[in-house]
């Protein structure tokens, strides 16, 4: 794909190559290749049924522990137990052994175009089948544990306090895995991010620069310089270039209003990165993944939701993805076998995706460790075989830049690369 920035620097090298680069190009491309650089970490909390998004068709066990959730496979043979997934027309080949859920039609584009990396059997190796424990120890990247700051606070170089929006996190309030030494702000709505009165602000502002407390002084500096920002933002029309169209496509910016809330929120991410807000690290959630029972006709409408608030958004920041990347993660995954509900329960090993234009993407990564039984983790749950700080050590230091990589996962020795970005 011809960007902006593969065209300055391919065009920089050739001309220089000739001895008559201009000036002005190689400044152009000297400032697209020093570009800010965004991580954009989307936590599924609930515990996402893995194996029903990113479908094994390819393994005879999967339909045999599940004769009734189990989705279709490409090939259209119907699951005579479960006719609603008959009707969607089963699950979108990926390699011939893994496929998408058929709800996740708008990603497919991004697979084509070698934008999504899946890394499958994630998880951490703590085996905690505790909602709030495994979300806790996860976002603080230490697993089996809690710490009072996060990974992603961590994971920020050092010397670029330059923004007060530099980490954001799309809620109402700042997310364990953003707290830390560096200020992050919660942004739930940006419409309302302001405290409306003006001499109220001022009054607010005068006490917040006047107390002794430095850190919640830095807070409330930090706070209303993000406030003007925002308003700034919210003043300039937006630059929002028009739907794609086409049945392979991405539907285009319309489907932020088919994801719902989650949909809003990476919204108003994308316009605070075009603004050039500042934005290096941000966080979102999407809730609702706890499906014990009647599973299937809950996942199909949260999975069209989270997937087409990321394929809008993909769509929206265009050329600008070159500089993006998104990572998914559950705290962990569900049982491998169905349970009486027509649900299933809290398992082990999970699934992750990574997006964006940087991403070596169009494959599955990660040891395929097989449903058998003896091959399952307790006889019962998918097994772990890549450590979920294995994926975000290599983001973090691939693209963010930052090399002090057991410092934001402390005590933990990574992997030998995955090799998901493009070097």
């Amino acid at each position: 794909m011809l960007t902006r920035r593969v065209f300055l620097r391919g065009s920089a090298i050739v001309m220089a190559g000739m001895g008559v680069a201009p000036g002005w190009l190689a400044r152009a491309a000297a400032a697209e290749s020093k570009k800010r650089k965004t991580l954009v970490a989307i936590f599924m909390r609930g515990a996402a049924d893995g194996l029903n998004i990113v479908v094994p068709f390819g393994e005879k066990r999967y339909r045999e522990l599940r004769p009734t959730l189990a989705i279709v496979p490409p090939s259209g043979q119907p699951n005579v137990n479960a006719p609603l997934f008959a009707a969607n027309g089963g699950c979108i080949d990926l390699d011939g052994t893994f496929g998408l859920n058929n709800a996740m039609q708008p990603l497919k584009a991004l697979w084509d175009k070698q934008q999504l990396a899946i890394i499958e059997a994630t998880g951490s190796p703590d085996a905690s089948r505790s909602h709030f424990d495994a979300q806790d120890s996860m976002e603080s990247g230490t697993p089996g544990k809690t710490t009072g700051d996060g990974w992603l606070n961590r994971a920020l170089p050092a010397g670029n306090e330059t923004s007060s929006l530099r980490a954001v996190a799309l809620s109402n309030q700042v997310p364990r895995c953003l707290r830390g030494v560096h200020e992050a702000i919660a942004i739930g709505n940006l419409e309302q991010f302001n405290i409306g009165d003006q001499d109220a602000a001022a009054i607010m502002q005068s006490m917040y620069a006047t107390t002794p407390d430095a850190s919640v002084g830095r807070t409330g500096k930090d706070a209303f310089e993000a406030m003007k920002v925002i308003q700034s933002i919210q003043n300039t029309p937006q630059n929002t270039p028009p739907p794609a169209t086409g049945p392979a496509g991405l539907a285009g910016i319309s489907q932020y209003g088919q994801a719902g809330e989650f949909g809003r929120n990476l919204q108003q991410l994308a316009r605070l990165i075009k603004a050039d807000a500042g934005v290096e690290v941000a966080f979102a959630d999407i809730g609702g993944w706890d499906h014990h029972g009647n599973e299937t006709m809950q996942l199909s409408p949260l999975l069209r939701q989270f997937s087409n608030g990321i394929a809008a958004f993909c769509q929206d920041m265009g050329d600008r993805m070159e500089d993006v990347v998104l990572v998914t993660m559950s705290e962990f995954g569900r049982t491998v076998e169905e349970n009486g509900n027509g649900g299933t329960d809290h398992g082990h090993g999970s699934f992750m995706m990574v997006i964006g234009g940087a991403v070596q993407g169009g494959k599955i990564y990660g040891k395929w460790p097989g449903l058998e039984k003896e091959q399952l983790f307790e006889g019962r749950d998918l097994a772990v075989t890549t450590d979920y700080r294995d994926v975000l050590s290599e983001l973090v230091r691939g693209h963010l830049g930052q090399t002090d990589v057991a410092r934001v996962f402390p005590g933990f020795q990574p992997s030998p690369s995955l090799r998901l970005l493009r070097s």
